[in-house]
C-alpha cells in the first residue's frame, strides 16, 4: 500500500522535510516514534540492528521490585494478523536492569522510558522509588520517564488487574507517582479490555500520572482442536500486532475526546508510517511500535522515514498540526 498517492512539493521542487519533533508532556522528544515495552529487551538488544539514538525513546520490558520467572512455555502463539503472548513479564528485578542492562542502553545515546509493574500498589511504590533514587545518585542515565505497565493480561489474576477499575488506577497509580515524587514523569499503560477507558484515563491523570499509553494486548486465546490443549502455556494470552490496531485508534479517538489536554501515547498494530500517522490524527502524541520488530527488529527505523516521507508528500509540516486531525471531523 502507498503511504501517499503523489509527493506534494515546495516551490524549489524538492520535498519539505517536516519537523517530526514532539512532546509527551513535559517530555521532548526527537520523533513521536518509541519501542513499545516488552518487545525491545531489557537494554540495547535491537542496537545491532538500528541507531537507538535515532528512535524517540526506548520503552524498555516492564521490571519490577523482584526477580520474577514469568509464566510457563510455549510463551507465543504467531496468527495471520500478529501473535499471541503469555511472557508474563519475566525480568530480573529493578536493580539488576540498573546496573546491569541500562548502561549499555544509555552508552547507544538512547532516549530511555522505564516500565515498571508490581503485584501490589506498594509493589509500584517500591519500584518507583528505587527508579527515582537512581535518578537522583546518577545511576538512571538517559531515562527520562517511567511508564506504570498496570494493564497486562499475563498475571495470574486477571481479575485484579489494576487497569479494570477506577479505583485500582487509582490505587496503583497514587502509588506509583508517591515512590517517584517530581523526579521523573509517570505515563499510566492503561488497558483496552474495559467499557469506558476515558473515565479510566481522567482517574489515572487525577491520580499522578503525566500520560497515558493506550493500549495494552487485548485478551486472546488459541487451542489445538485436535486435543483441545491450549497453545501457550498459561493458557490465554495477549493479542497484538495489526488486528487490534483499529482498537487502538478508537481508544486514542475516545480519550482524546474526553480529555483534550490529556498527553497521549498511542501503541497497537503500528507497523507502517501511515499506522502511525493515523494514531496521531486520532489525538496521539506519540507512537510505540511492537510487534512489528519481531520479525523486522529495525522496524521502528523504517516507520520514522515513512512517517516523514508520508507528511512531506501532504504538505504536513509538523506533528503538532498532524495530531487530533480526525477531531476536525466529529
Amino acid at each position: 500500500m502507498s503511504l501517499a498517492p503523489g509527493p506534494r512539493r515546495v516551490a524549489a521542487g524538492a520535498l519539505e522535510v517536516p519537523s517530526l519533533e514532539t512532546t509527551v508532556g513535559s517530555v521532548h522528544l526527537p520523533n513521536p516514534v518509541m519501542t513499545a515495552s516488552g518487545t525491545a529487551g531489557h537494554g540495547a538488544e535491537l542496537a545491532a540492528y538500528c541507531d537507538l539514538s535515532s528512535l524517540g525513546a526506548v520503552v524498555v520490558k516492564s521490571v519490577s521490585r523482584q526477580a520474577w520467572s514469568g509464566n510457563p512455555a510455549p510463551r507465543m502463539w504467531p496468527l495471520p494478523t500478529g501473535m499471541l503472548n503469555s511472557v508474563g513479564l519475566q525480568n530480573a528485578g529493578v536493580e539488576h536492569w540498573l546496573a546491569e542492562d541500562l548502561p549499555a542502553l544509555a552508552a547507544t545515546g538512547a532516549t530511555v522510558v522505564a516500565s515498571i509493574w508490581g503485584f501490589s500498589a506498594a509493589d509500584y511504590r517500591s519500584v518507583a522509588e528505587v527508579i527515582a533514587i537512581a535518578v537522583a545518585e546518577g545511576r538512571a542515565p538517559g531515562v527520562v520517564a517511567v511508564e506504570a505497565n498496570i494493564s497486562c493480561p499475563n498475571v495470574e489474576d486477571r481479575r485484579q488487574m489494576f487497569a479494570h477499575s477506577c479505583h485500582g488506577v487509582e490505587e496503583s497509580i497514587g502509588a506509583a507517582a508517591a515512590g517517584l515524587g517530581s523526579v521523573l514523569p509517570l505515563w499510566a499503560k492503561l488497558s483496552p479490555n474495559v467499557t469506558d477507558l476515558p473515565s479510566l484515563a481522567g482517574a489515572a491523570q487525577g491520580s499522578g500520572a503525566d500520560a497515558v499509553t493506550l493500549i495494552n494486548t487485548v485478551m486472546g486465546m488459541a487451542l489445538d482442536p485436535l486435543s483441545g490443549g491450549f497453545r501457550l502455556g498459561a493458557g490465554g494470552g495477549g493479542l497484538s500486532g495489526p488486528a487490534i490496531h483499529p482498537v487502538a485508534v478508537r481508544a486514542v479517538y475516545e480519550v482524546r475526546s474526553a480529555w483534550p489536554d490529556l498527553p497521549i501515547i498511542g501503541v497497537g498494530g503500528v507497523s507502517t508510517g501511515l499506522d502511525a500517522a493515523e494514531l496521531i490524527a486520532a489525538g496521539a502524541d506519540a507512537v510505540q511500535v511492537g510487534t512489528a520488530s519481531f520479525a523486522e527488529p529495525a522496524a521502528t527505523v523504517r516507520i520514522i522515514a515513512e512517517l516523514s516521507r508520508w507528511m512531506a508528500g501532504h504538505g504536513i509540516t509538523s506533528v503538532a498540526a498532524l495530531k487530533g486531525r480526525g477531531h476536525d471531523h466529529s
